[in-house]
């Protein structure tokens, strides 16, 4: 027998001997150390543009459309489903009404928000230097009590959906058009940029989603006409300008799509705006937030989110009109036609221009369903200037007892990713502890070695470890877990019992930034994206407000304080989901994938591992 023969015998028997080995410790209920799975590397293959939605989910509007066009499919995010059993109770979310309205403090609250307004108003010169005069309430109302509608038409030439054949759901506007008469449930399932998850009737963090995925089936399908099975073979891809609490969705994102890239709303619009470094200012529907973004990573400390948005400033403008005799007598906030009625006067009427002053008279027709065409005159003044300045002003509002501000944290952890940052930051506590520990013990064994100790735990100090910075990645300072914890509580004891206006949380978010040069960035750059703050004025507005305001040792230092509003004559309303579409067909972006298969073995920890941004 030759030498390679023996060798290849003795392996054999070393085999039997391990496979033996196991089966006794099977038999003993030994169990054997699980090496957790190594996350692979992403694909290397290149995904074509034209395979990839971009989907950018909002509270009141979902924006839609393939990388390669040039606006997406905008429509209400809203689902009409149908009931299952006849005589079911008719259930509907509200739209401009909201928690927090109807306390005995509300009404007060909102005369006291008023006041400040007008004295705002009456302290800014207009631009020829003179004081506006200031229009009274009573002053317009004498008139519009004596307004009757003339009727345009004897059919508005509107209709009701049509639900002859009984569709288990419509979306979009056929869901805001059907017919409170017939068998359907209105859900909204974002609100104020979250899962609108509650105990009422379709609630249910599963009912959500379900109404998610079906919106978002149907547009992909019929407005996109791409068929669902391109979405499960790898055809097409999407990108999400919104994180909306991932971990919840995955449930059915990876069900409905084969890749996915999520990333944040701040980042996206300085994508889409062409800029390296802003303070993002997002004010949407619902909720603000903001967010300082530099290079690409957004500066965690600066996030913030504010509970109010355009549909405020709405609620707000309506109030406004009801003091001054608003002649549509039969508007109601609980109507969601006439809240869309509401939401097109203020973009029509309301304005941030200080230089428009005194009473004018207005128009604007109302076309519902089975009624009649009509044309209201209207008069009106300060209100159209009032109500969008509840935005720097949210007393206004008259919101009691809701918490209107809130830092954005990172994740506080999930159970499918054992090993995450705070698993790592705890361990990493210990062994620092245990290095200090020995490190002293030596130290002082030999002569002179207490200093020498000292100045290595301060080099450590200083530089921290490599782990730490790996973890964090560029820009990002790690802080221990217990001075984390407290920072977050002393700020939020400040910030939760008030609503910030809307200059306020700017000056606040860019001073949370860890350097001058940081902040002198962010003053010279103020990007305002969203359909909140689409007002003639709104930009010198701001500006003039944040420069008053700013930091006495920041006029000198910063050359020029910038207001975006409308980067590259586009809409600020569609900015982020272009840089969502801009960020997908980069080059770079192609590290970013999430596979379907890899999600399914590997699930959240895939997110924290490809994600471009801190989790």
């Amino acid at each position: 027998m030759t030498q390679a023969e023996k060798e290849q015998d003795n392996g054999k028997e070393k085999e039997k001997e391990r496979d033996k080995e196991k089966e006794k410790e099977q038999q003993r209920g030994v169990k054997r150390p699980i090496a957790p799975p190594v996350i692979p590397d992403p694909l290397q293959e290149q995904i074509q543009s034209n395979f990839i939605v971009v989907i950018h989910p909002g509270s009141r509007t979902l924006r839609i459309g393939r990388a390669t066009d040039n606006l997406p499919v905008t429509l209400p995010h809203v689902i009409a489903r149908r009931h299952k059993q006849t005589g079911q109770p008719r259930y509907e979310d509200a739209w401009l009404l909201r928690d927090g309205l109807n306390k005995t403090e509300s009404n007060d609250q909102r005369q006291n928000g008023l006041k400040m307004v007008d004295q705002a108003i009456w302290s800014k010169k207009m631009s020829n230097g003179v004081r506006r005069t200031p229009v009274s309430a009573e002053q317009a109302r004498a008139y519009n009590c004596q307004i009757r509608p003339a009727v345009l038409d004897s059919s508005s030439r509107v209709k009701w959906s049509n639900t002859a054949h009984q569709p288990p759901h419509l979306v979009g506007e056929e869901a805001l058009y059907v017919n409170p008469s017939d068998s359907y449930n209105i859900h909204w399932p974002i609100v104020r940029g979250q899962l609108n998850v509650h105990a009422g009737t379709g609630g249910s963090l599963t009912a959500v989603l379900a109404d998610l995925e079906t919106i978002w089936s149907h547009v992909i399908q019929k407005q996109l006409e791409i068929p669902l099975k391109d979405l499960k073979v790898g055809e097409t891809y999407m990108t999400f300008c919104n994180i909306l609490k991932f971990q919840k969705k995955n449930i059915f994102i990876l069900k409905l799509c084969f890749s996915i890239i999520v990333h944040q709303e701040s980042v996206c619009a300085t994508f889409g705006s062409g800029l390296s470094s802003a303070c993002v200012v997002d004010v949407g529907d619902q909720k603000s937030s903001l967010c300082c973004v530099e290079d690409g990573v957004s500066h965690r400390n600066s996030r913030l989110c504010l509970a109010y948005g355009g549909s405020d400033v709405t609620r707000t403008f309506f109030w406004l009109l009801q003091r001054a005799g608003f002649p549509y007598r039969d508007c109601q906030l609980s109507s969601r036609l006439n809240c869309q009625l509401l939401q097109h006067l203020k973009e029509t009427f309301c304005h941030l221009n200080q230089d428009i002053s005194g009473l004018q008279d207005h128009e604007f027709q109302t076309r519902l369903p089975e009624a009649p065409a009509l044309l209201y005159q209207v008069r009106l003044g300060d209100e159209k200037l009032q109500a969008p300045m509840g935005l720097f002003y949210p007393t206004t509002f008259g919101i009691v007892g809701q918490k209107m501000t809130s830092l954005q944290y990172r994740s506080q952890g999930d159970s499918e990713d054992p090993h995450d940052e705070h698993y790592l930051m705890a361990t990493q506590s210990k062994q620092d502890q245990s290095s200090k520990s020995a490190a002293d013990r030596k130290g002082l064994s030999r002569p002179g070695g207490g200093l020498d100790g000292e100045m290595r735990m301060k080099g450590e100090m200083e530089f921290g470890p490599a782990q730490g910075e790996c973890l964090m990645g560029a820009g990002e300072v790690e802080e221990p877990l217990s001075a984390h914890l407290s920072r977050k509580t002393a700020i939020m004891s400040q910030f939760e019992s008030k609503a910030l206006g809307l200059d306020k949380a700017v000056l606040h978010s860019i001073d949370c930034c860890a350097s001058d040069e940081t902040k002198r960035k962010m003053y010279s750059s103020i990007l305002v994206v969203g359909g909140g703050l689409m007002f003639q004025g709104a930009q010198e507005f701001l500006l003039h407000r944040i420069i008053n305001k700013m930091p006495p040792s920041f006029r000198r230092l910063v050359d020029n304080v910038e207001v975006i509003t409308r980067p590259k004559d586009m809409d600020p309303r569609l900015i982020s989901w272009k840089g969502g579409a801009v960020l997908a067909c980069l080059d770079t972006t192609q590290e970013m994938w999430i596979h379907q298969r890899e999600w399914q073995r590997f699930g959240v920890r895939m997110l924290r591992e490809r994600a471009a941004f801190v989790w």
